[in-house]
C-alpha cells in the first residue's frame, strides 16, 4: 500500500502498475513477436493517455495496487469496503458501510475513467477486489472534473488481460459457515484483449451480529457475482472497450434473542395473536445490481478523449414477517424498489503547451425509479389504543431525475516546482425539486525539493440528495393507524451546498520512508444525511440546515525490499443543526431539540486508526511465503447521551472505543501454480459494537465480527 500521494503529475506511479514498465518490453524477435510487441506497446499508451484524463492535481490520493490488495489479510476474497478501511480517514459502519471524512456516503465510483450511476445496495457490494489492477481513493478540494459525489472518489482501474495471459480458480471458507468458489481469466487475441471474473459466497454472517454473538440467528446470505472487460484497438491512436457486471446478493435480517412482543411491543393484537417471539421472525432482504459501459478513446498528439455510455439496473426487496413486526413495531411494510440510470460521457485533455494543459467535459445522466410499498398496520384512537383490525396500505409511485454537469479546468505550471490548477464546474439536477450551482475550484501544488511536496486547495460542491433513495410515500395515507409519523411535515431533500478548504504536506525521507499530514474543513447548507427509520432496511436522505466538518490525517509508510509498512491516524468532527427535510422521521423532541443545538452525525468517530505489516520471503528454503497483518481502530460511532436533568440528546454519546488485529500467511509453490493462504480475522476474538440501535436514523445494534479462520487454495490456470 502507498499512502498519500500528493502530485501534480498526469500518472500515479503505484507499486506492481504496468503501466509505467513499457521501456522494459524486449525487442521482438521476429515478425509474429514484433506484431505482439506493437499492440503491447500501443495498449500501454492509451493507458496512459486514458489515466493523464483525470489526475489528482493536488487533491488527497491514497492508492493500492493488486499486490497490496493479496498481501492484506482475506486477500481478494474480502468485501471492497474491508479494504477501504486501510486508508486513512476512512470508518468502518454496520452492514458494510463505510464513512469517508466523516461523511455519510456521497461516494463516486469510475471504472476506467467512466462513472458508475449509484445503486439501491444497503448491504451489498456491487464491486469484487478480483476485478482491480489499482484504485485510488481521492478525497479533499477535488478538480473540477469530479463532481455531484465528493466525499470520496474511488478511481478504479480494471485488469484488462494484456499483460498477463492466463487466470486462475480458487476456493475460499471458513469460519461462519464460509465458502467461496472463484475463478478469474484474461488474455488476448490480435488486437482485443479480455478479462472475466466470477465468485459465488455463502455464509452465516452476511450481516452484523445484532447481539455480538459468533453464531447469530438467522443471518445467512447467498452472493453472486460476474465481471467482464474487453477492448478492441481500433488502430494506434483508437481504442473501443466495454465494461459490464452483474451482482445478486439475498440476506436474512438477523433477529435478537429471546425477545417477547407482548413484553417489548406497543401491545396490539393481529388475529388474536398478542405475543411473538424474536427468534421466530423471518425477515429477507434481495438486491440485485447488473450494469454497462462502453467507452472510445481517442489519443492524437495534444489532444486525448474518452467519449463513453452507460447503463445501470438496481433493485432492492425486502420482504417482512407481518406479524412479528406489527406487534413489535407497530408496522410492516414490503418494499420494491428499482432504478434504471442511463448516462453519457465526455472527458478530455488538451496539452496546449508545456504551461498550459487543458481539462474539459461533460456528463449526463437521466433516472427512471420505481416504488411500491404496502404497510400493515392497526387502526389506533388519539390515545394509540387499537381498535381495528390489521389492515394494508399501498403507495406505489413512478418518477424521473436528470443530471447535468459541464466543467473546464486549466493546469497551469508556473514553474519548475510550483502548478496552479483552477477551474470551475456547473451542475442542473431536477427530480422532486430543481436545483444547479456553479462551483469555482482552484488547488496550488508546490513542490520545493524532489522529496518534499506542499498541497493547499479550495472547492466549492455541489451534491444532490441520491434519488434512488429518496421516499415518495404520503405521510397522509398512514394517518390514524399504528404506522402513523409523530409530525406531518415531509419536505422533499434538498442538494447540499458546501466550501471545502484542504491543505497538506508530503515527505518523503529516502529508502521508501514517507510520511504526511492532511487536513480540512468543510462549510455545508443543508447537509445530506441518511437513516434507517422504517421497518425496511433501506436509508432515507434527509438535510441538516447548517453542517460543519473538521479533521486531521497522519499517515506513514515504508515500502523497501521485502518489507511493506503503514500507519495512519485520523481526528474529526461533524455536526449539524436543523432538520429541513423528511421531518416526518423525527420525533417532536428530536426536532426541537436539533432545531436549537448543533448535534454530531450518527456517523462521527473522533478517532479512527489503520496499520499493516507485511514481509515477503524473496530467497532461499522459504522464497513465496508472505506473512502479513493489518489493524483497524474506532473510537466509537455515536449514540443517544442524556443531559445532567435527563433530557435525551440526540447522538450526545459514543460507543467504546475498539481494536481489531488480523493475521494472514500465503505460500506459493511456483512449478505447479499453486497458492495456499491462511487469515484469522479478529485474533484476539474482541467483541465490540458498530451500533447499539441507539442515535439519529440507527435502526439496530450491530457487532463487529468474532475471531474467524479462513483458508484458501488459489490454482493457475
Amino acid at each position: 500500500m502507498r499512502s498519500a500521494l500528493f502530485s501534480c503529475v498526469a500518472l500515479i506511479a503505484l507499486p506492481g502498475v504496468a503501466l509505467a514498465q513499457s521501456t522494459a518490453t524486449p525487442a521482438p524477435t521476429s515478425d509474429k513477436d514484433a506484431g505482439s510487441h506493437t499492440i503491447v506497446v500501443t495498449a500501454r499508451r492509451l493507458d496512459e493517455a486514458r489515466a493523464s484524463i483525470q489526475p489528482a492535481l493536488g487533491a488527497d490520493s491514497y492508492a493500492i495496487s493488486q499486490d497490496a490488495i493479496q498481501a492484506m489479510p482475506g486477500g481478494d476474497n474480502q468485501q471492497f469496503n474491508q479494504i477501504l478501511l486501510q486508508i486513512p480517514g476512512v470508518s468502518q459502519d454496520g452492514g458494510g458501510q463505510f464513512h469517508v471524512r466523516d461523511d455519510h456516503a456521497n461516494l463516486q465510483y469510475r471504472i476506467n475513467g467512466t462513472i458508475l450511476p449509484e445503486g439501491l445496495a444497503v448491504f451489498g457490494q456491487t464491486l469484487s477486489p478480483r476485478l482491480i489492477d489499482h484504485f485510488a481513493l481521492l478525497t479533499g478540494a477535488l478538480p473540477a472534473q469530479y463532481g455531484l459525489r465528493t466525499a470520496g472518489i474511488m478511481d478504479i482501474t480494471t485488469k484488462s488481460g494484456m499483460f498477463a495471459n492466463g487466470g486462475e480458480i480458487s476456493l475460499y471458507g471458513g469460519s461462519h459457515g464460509s465458502i467461496n468458489p472463484s475463478f478469474s481469466y484474461g488474455g488476448s487475441s490480435g488486437n482485443t484483449n479480455y478479462f472475466v471474473s466470477g465468485d459465488f459466497k455463502h455464509n452465516g454472517l452476511g450481516i452484523e451480529s445484532v447481539d455480538g454473538s459468533s453464531t447469530p440467528l438467522h443471518d445467512k446470505t447467498d452472493q453472486g457475482q460476474a465481471f467482464a472487460y474487453i477492448d478492441h484497438i481500433i488502430d494506434p491512436d483508437n481504442r473501443i472497450s466495454f465494461v459490464g457486471g452483474w451482482s445478486s446478493q439475498h440476506f436474512q435480517i438477523p433477529n435478537p434473542r429471546g425477545l417477547s412482543a407482548a413484553a417489548t411491543g406497543p401491545g396490539y393484537t393481529v388475529d388474536g395473536q398478542s405475543d411473538y417471539l424474536s427468534d421466530d421472525l423471518n425477515e429477507q432482504q434481495l438486491e440485485r445490481t447488473a450494469f454497462g459501459q462502453l467507452a472510445w478513446l481517442r489519443h492524437t498528439g495534444a489532444l486525448t478523449l474518452q467519449t463513453s455510455v452507460s447503463a445501470r439496473y438496481s433493485e432492492l426487496i425486502y420482504r417482512p414477517d407481518v406479524t412479528g413486526e406489527v406487534l413489535f413495531n407497530g408496522q410492516a411494510q414490503n418494499a420494491y424498489k428499482n432504478d434504471l440510470a442511463l448516462s453519457g460521457q465526455m472527458d478530455g485533455v488538451w496539452r496546449v503547451s508545456h504551461a498550459h494543459t487543458i481539462r474539459f467535459g461533460f456528463y449526463l445522466q437521466h433516472d427512471h425509479s420505481i416504488s411500491r410499498t404496502g404497510t400493515w398496520a392497526v387502526p389506533v384512537d388519539g390515545d394509540g389504543v387499537q381498535i381495528g383490525d390489521l389492515t394494508q396500505i399501498t403507495d406505489n409511485a413512478a418518477s424521473n431525475a436528470f443530471t447535468g454537469s459541464v466543467y473546464a479546468q486549466d493546469e497551469w505550471k508556473l514553474g519548475d516546482t510550483l502548478t496552479l490548477n483552477y477551474g470551475g464546474r456547473f451542475d442542473y439536477y431536477s427530480a422532486y425539486r430543481s436545483e444547479n450551482q456553479f462551483s469555482p475550484r482552484v488547488n496550488m501544488v508546490w513542490q520545493p525539493a524532489a522529496k518534499s511536496t506542499f498541497h493547499i486547495g479550495y472547492a466549492r460542491y455541489f451534491s444532490p440528495p441520491p434519488f434512488e433513495l429518496v421516499g415518495s410515500a404520503s405521510i397522509a395515507k398512514l394517518a390514524g393507524t399504528s404506522a402513523a409519523s409523530t409530525s406531518g411535515d415531509n419536505t422533499t431533500p434538498f442538494a447540499e451546498r458546501q466550501n471545502y478548504f484542504d491543505f497538506g504536506y508530503e515527505q518523503k525521507l529516502g529508502r521508501g520512508f514517507a510520511v504526511g499530514i492532511d487536513g480540512y474543513y468543510r462549510l455545508s447548507t443543508n447537509l445530506i444525511d441518511e437513516g434507517q427509520f422504517g421497518a425496511p432496511i433501506i436509508l432515507t436522505p434527509f438535510n441538516y440546515a447548517k453542517g460543519r466538518i473538521r479533521g486531521l490525517e497522519f499517515n506513514a509508510s515504508y515500502n523497501h525490499g521485502p518489507w511493506s509498512i503503514y500507519g495512519n491516524f485520523a481526528m474529526a468532527k461533524a455536526q449539524g443543526t436543523g432538520i429541513t427535510s423528511s421531518q416526518f422521521n423525527f420525533s417532536a423532541q428530536e426536532l426541537a431539540y436539533i432545531a436549537n443545538h448543533y448535534i454530531y452525525l450518527d456517523h462521527d468517530q473522533t478517532y479512527t486508526g489503520s496499520a499493516g505489516i507485511n514481509y515477503a520471503f524473496k530467497q532461499g528454503a522459504v522464497k513465496g511465503l508472505k506473512l502479513g497483518s493489518s489493524l483497524i481502530y474506532g473510537s466509537g460511532l455515536r449514540t443517544e447521551g442524556l443531559a445532567a436533568d435527563g433530557t435525551a440528546i440526540p447522538n450526545g454519546a459514543h460507543l467504546p472505543a475498539y481494536a481489531q488485529v488480523n493475521l494472514s500467511a500465503s505460500y506459493r509453490f511456483e512449478r505447479p501454480g499453486v497458492e495456499v493462504r491462511f487469515d484469522v480475522i479478529n485474533v484476539g476474538d474482541h467483541g465490540y459494537q458498530i451500533r447499539d440501535g441507539a442515535g439519529v436514523g440507527v435502526g439496530a445494534p450491530q457487532w463487529g465480527a468474532r475471531r474467524g479462520f479462513f483458508v484458501g487454495v488459489t490454482k493457475d490456470i
